[in-house]
């Protein structure tokens, strides 16, 4: 990490702050800012100190490495297009004919050998300094509490590596880890994951299960463990591609794991299988709470590092985030993977405050009737694409997916009922909407076709609307009108809400000649002039088999749901900063804010 924070010094306007800031919510807050800014950097905090615990750090912090997209590509250190385009080479490699064909090839073999990770047997870099189990104090690293209602301090920036039973798989995986005591890390590896398989095995031995948490390095590294690699594939596969060298790995010291020798920090140790720990709640990338529920927990046997070490980190909430960047890459690079399930695909976007699970757009050349939503069955069937609650298809003519404005006239333009499929199926463990845990709604829209005949019948003025529906539902609070001018204008209400929507819902149906689409959400905490956190939260709060009307107008109820709704489960909180941190940062000329920037990214309640 010396190297990365040299390198950034040139390439990255790395923005270093010497200032004394606590590891509790003072730095999370001050880096949750800056990545939200137009032209975000890395940020390194050279003195970072516990006040609660009384306790100065003797390692800096650098968080906010891949800050934009610039800086994105420099890490790669070539456009993630190009990966993709060698990616696709490699998935359309046919055996050679004669003895010409042979040699062109030989130079992409030649290249091959790059990938596979090297096992040293000598030590790394990352076991300079070797604490042994006696003396463990994770106190000593400084772990970052981002938000205020979070159960603890959390590592949120860990490259977790498990290994198969048999040992013939590793896997390399990015999992939150909080911090319970000086040894003591709950493992939040979600039910879908690899490492979570692995732990299956064990628990059905009866044996512990070995795993090295490293941290820093190659920046890539954390980005290959975010990435959504096929089941028993290592991700250090991954890192061979892209840098065109092999991952240089060493064995742990007290287990059988190997991690890369030149990260900063390795911390080693066993989960027992027998044992669980209330872990969470935790601010989480969906901007909500995640809430409490047992996990493993890992007893810490032994940590290396290297000397003189940074700790690395990030802040998650509300986007936009330091992973925008980072799925900017993966969604490049992972396309050729995605054409093989899907071959008339043509290119695919996960827009950021969509929190990437919960919407994505797809283009395709369209051949037949029912091609899209054939597509949207493949995605819901393979993979992490399977988390997706939201799938939208458009034609090969439709503008770029992530020109927002163009795309969404386009797709509301192209929407009838009878175009839109509402199934169920798995979805993310951090979804909160669903009735019941794991399992719920989905939508996909086939806006393939051409653009349908029917407009709005009776359009209105925003004021004469809402006094219209005002009648209908006197907890009504305002109403605005989006992409008018489209096939399908999308209605946004704003409600006091005092029973449930869905209880007397055909109370609007009055208003189709009106009204196309309507949108309900709460006044609290939302700004109706705000579309890009308007799409944020009706995208985490619905679920489709039961938010969801089509007929006849559509009506999607993106309120927060309670006993009212007969929601069963606990409704978590959005992440928010806390007034008093940001007051005090912004008096010491720490930040820079005002209530626009505030009110825009949902810092505090409103």
């Amino acid at each position: 990490m010396r190297d990365v924070i040299e390198w950034l010094k040139e390439n990255g306007n790395l923005k270093i702050i010497n200032e004394e800031l606590d590891v509790e919510l003072e730095i999370p807050h001050i880096a949750y800012i800056e990545v939200k800014k137009e032209n975000s950097r890395p940020l390194l905090f050279t003195n970072p100190i516990n006040k609660r615990k009384n306790i100065k750090y003797s390692m800096p912090i650098l968080m906010n490495i891949f800050a934009n997209q610039e800086i994105t590509q420099k890490i790669f250190g070539k456009h993630p297009d190009s990966v993709a385009e060698g990616i696709e080479k490699l998935l359309k490699l046919k055996p050679p004919k004669g003895f010409m064909e042979k040699l062109k090839m030989l130079p992409m073999l030649f290249s091959l050998k790059n990938i596979f990770p090297k096992r040293l047997k000598s030590t790394g870099i990352c076991q300079q300094v070797i604490v042994t189990k006696k003396n463990v104090n994770l106190d000593k690293l400084p772990i970052l509490k981002t938000w205020e209602d979070d159960g603890g301090p959390f590592i949120t920036m860990g490259q977790v590596y498990t290994q198969s039973l048999d040992g013939s798989m590793q896997n390399l995986g990015m999992y939150r880890l909080q911090q319970y005591d000086k040894n003591h890390l709950g493992m939040h590896w979600q039910i879908h994951k690899d490492a979570s398989h692995f732990f299956d095995q064990y628990q059905k031995a009866g044996k512990k299960m070995p795993v090295s948490v490293a941290i820093g390095g190659d920046p890539l590294y954390i980005w290959c463990g975010q990435a959504p690699m096929p089941h028993g594939m290592f991700e250090m596969l991954l890192y061979g591609f892209v840098r065109g060298k092999n991952a240089r790995l060493v064995k742990s010291i007290t287990n059988d794991i190997y991690i890369p020798q030149d990260v900063d920090i390795v911390i080693e140790g066993f989960v027992d299988p027998d044992k669980m720990e209330i872990e969470g709640p935790f601010g989480d990338h969906t901007g909500y709470y995640t809430l409490k529920e047992p996990y493993p927990v890992m007893e810490v046997e032994t940590i290396t590092m290297r000397e003189n070490p940074v700790f690395q980190a990030t802040v998650v909430g509300k986007p936009p985030l330091e992973d925008k960047y980072m799925g900017w890459a993966t969604e490049r690079i992972f396309l050729p993977m995605l054409k093989p399930m899907a071959p008339d695909l043509i290119d695919y976007y996960m827009p950021e405050n969509g929190v990437f699970h919960n919407l994505i757009l797809g283009k395709m050349k369209t051949l037949y009737k029912g091609h899209a939503k054939q597509f949207m069955h493949a995605f819901w069937g393979v993979g992490q694409m399977s988390f997706v609650k939201h799938a939208i298809f458009v034609n090969e003519n439709a503008p770029k997916l992530e020109d927002a404005k163009a795309i969404t006239e386009y797709i509301l333009n192209r929407v009838t009922p009878n175009r839109i499929l509402i199934t169920e199926g798995i979805i993310d463990a951090l979804d909160h909407t669903a009735n019941e845990a794991l399992v719920g709604g989905k939508l996909g829209i086939d806006a393939t076709g051409d653009e349908i005949k029917d407009s709005l019948r009776v359009p209105l003025d925003n004021k004469t609307l809402l006094e219209k529906i005002q009648k209908i539902e006197n907890n009504i609070i305002e109403l605005k009108q989006y992409f008018t001018h489209t096939k399908n204008p999308i209605t946004i209400v704003t409600i006091d809400k005092k029973d449930s929507i869905r209880g007397d819902i055909s109370k609007y149906y009055i208003l189709q000649e009106h009204i196309k689409i309507l949108v309900i959400i709460d006044k609290k905490n939302n700004d109706i002039n705000n579309p890009y956190m308007l799409l944020w939260r009706v995208v985490n709060n619905i679920d489709a088999t039961r938010d969801i009307n089509l007929e006849p107008l559509i009506i999607i109820d993106g309120t927060n749901k309670n006993s009212l709704d007969c929601f069963d489960r606990e409704w978590p909180d959005d992440t928010h900063c806390t007034k008093e941190v940001l007051d005090n940062l912004q008096q010491r000329g720490l930040i820079d804010i005002d209530e626009e920037f505030i009110r825009k990214f949902g810092l505090l309640e409103f």
